[in-house]
Order: C-alpha cells, then sequence, then structure tokens
C-alpha cells in the first residue's frame, strides 16, 4: 500500500522506531511491537539506527518483520549520504520483495569518514528513484517548519521542500516541533509555493532532560516558554516529567486534529508506553 493513499480516507496516525544501536537488542523492539497491537497505525517508519548509524539491513530486517510478522505497513528510511546509485538500486530492490515500497527519503547526516556519494542533496535522491522506479515506489521526503538548520532563511528552504514535490515527493512527515504556531505559518508558506501533498506533523513526546538538551542541539527547534516551565517543575521527576510530556504531546495532538491536519507522526522513540497512553487520548478523534 501507498501511503500516501491513505490521507484520502481519514486523519493519518503513524509512528516512528528506530534500530537499536546493538543487534542484540533487536528482541526489545520486537517486544515493542507486539504491545503495539492494539494501537493499529497507519504506517510504521523505520529509521537508520540509533546514533545515525548507516546500518540499512537492520532497517530493512524490521521493516521486513513489521510487514510479514505484525500486518503493519512500513515505511524504510534512505538517507542518500555517501550512497551510488548502485547503492540504493542494490536496497530497494532487496526491499520490494519484502512489501516495502514506501521509502522515506533523506539527506542524511554528514560525518566524518564518509565518503561523497551521488546525491549531495535529498532532492537529488527524490529524482533518482522516481526516475527509475517510478509509480513502484512511494517517495516520502521530511519538511522543517521552522526552517532546516543549515537553510539561509525559511523562505529558501521551502523552495527547496517544493523541489522535492517536484521531483516526486508524495507526502510529507515534519520534523518535531513543540509550537503549533510553528507549523501554521509552515503550512502557509508551502500554500503560498505550491505546495499540495499531504503533511504530516510529527510530534515527539519528551521524557527526559538528556532528550531535550539532544533535540535542541540536533535540530534548533523552539521551545515555548509553556514547554520550558513544564519541564523545569519536573526535571527531577522522571515519572512525573514523563506524564508531562505525554500530557503536552496530546494537547499539541488535539490542537491540530481540530484544525484539520493530515496527520501525525509520533516519534516514539520505541517506547510502547507512550505510544499507547497517547493513542488511548486521542483515538476518537482520528
Amino acid at each position: 500500500m501507498n501511503t500516501a493513499d491513505l490521507f484520502k480516507q481519514k486523519t493519518v496516525f503513524s509512528l516512528e522506531v528506530f534500530p537499536p544501536k546493538r543487534e542484540s537488542s533487536l528482541q526489545s523492539i520486537y517486544n515493542a511491537f507486539e504491545n503495539l497491537k492494539e494501537i493499529h497505525p497507519d504506517f510504521i517508519s523505520v529509521t537508520y539506527g540509533a546514533g545515525g548509524s548507516s546500518n540499512i539491513n537492520a532497517t530493512a530486517n524490521i521493516a521486513d518483520r513489521l510487514v510479514h510478522n505484525y500486518g503493519y505497513t512500513a515505511v524504510a528510511h534512505l538517507a542518500g549520504i555517501g550512497l551510488k546509485k548502485a547503492d540504493v538500486d542494490h536496497i530497494i530492490d532487496n526491499l520490494l520483495p519484502m512489501g516495502v515500497n514506501n521509502i522515506l527519503a533523506l539527506r542524511g547526516d554528514e560525518r566524518e569518514g564518509i565518503e561523497k556519494g551521488d546525491f549531495e542533496h535529498a532532492v537529488d535522491l527524490i529524482s533518482y528513484i522516481k526516475g527509475k522506479y517510478g509509480d513502484k515506489v512511494n517517495i516520502i521526503a521530511a519538511c522543517y517548519p521552522e526552517g532546516h538548520i543549515e537553510a539561509h532563511n525559511i523562505v529558501e528552504d521551502v523552495k527547496h521542500l517544493k523541489e522535492k514535490v517536484d521531483a516526486g515527493a508524495s507526502q510529507l512527515i515534519t520534523q518535531l516541533f513543540f509550537n503549533n504556531d510553528s507549523f501554521y505559518r509552515f503550512k502557509e508558506r508551502c500554500d503560498l509555493v505550491g505546495i499540495k501533498v499531504p503533511i504530516q506533523a510529527g510530534i515527539m513526546p519528551v521524557a527526559n532532560k538528556k532528550q531535550i538538551e539532544r533535540i535542541v542541539t540536533l535540530c534548533g527547534v523552539e521551545l515555548p516558554t509553556k514547554f520550558t516551565k513544564i519541564m523545569s517543575r519536573y526535571e527531577d521527576n522522571p515519572e512525573a516529567l514523563r506524564d508531562a510530556g505525554i500530557a503536552y504531546a496530546i494537547d499539541q495532538i488535539v490542537d491540530l486534529i481540530t484544525q484539520g491536519v493530515d496527520g501525525i507522526h509520533l516519534y516514539t522513540m520505541n517506547n510502547p508506553y507512550i505510544a499507547t497512553r497517547i493513542h488511548e487520548a486521542i483515538k476518537n478523534l482520528i
């Protein structure tokens, strides 16, 4: 199933998981899938892994199990950085027989030791996949409500996003954000440049202080005053902080759904408890 078709029917609700750092920990994510059965997400996306690992085998293996063992629709992340065209062909040619035809095409994070590949930007990867595979692959792209951290300005950023859509991306998933007004302003900019594909709002329930600090360092997202006050009040009480993070995410999601968002993409951090709590609170709204 092409995940882009889901938006014609409903407000889409999906989850993101990542391969554990150690292969020996894979069973932990499979246990999480068992606990997610009652949620029935519209799809589950699988990243390249914790710490920016480029182990596509782990991504493919988890996506394969999602499809064949649990009956989910899977989305595989594919980062073009350091890859040659032949690498991309090999990856997709292995994913398609597994029933995984939905690809989230990304540039990927630049890291030391990675040789230059054929894809400088995400749009280059999207163009190549679309040209080579056509409608066999449904291409999803990432977007940034507050602008990509490397973009000169938000106007330039949304123009680059339009290029990704024109190149073949049929839907978009946003980077996490904590201020819904940022998302609504972003949607207005998308409308102005003629971006018509569905846009899912990426929501991450914050469960601990270290997670917040990492988010700010990597993404540069705005932390609203309401959010920082909640986090400061409960930072020394892990359970209270987790519950406050869940409550804040639920509040965001309810507001987004009320305003007609195309879908919600929940960054679960492989935590089925958090995903289940949030789904229970919003299941009658989607």
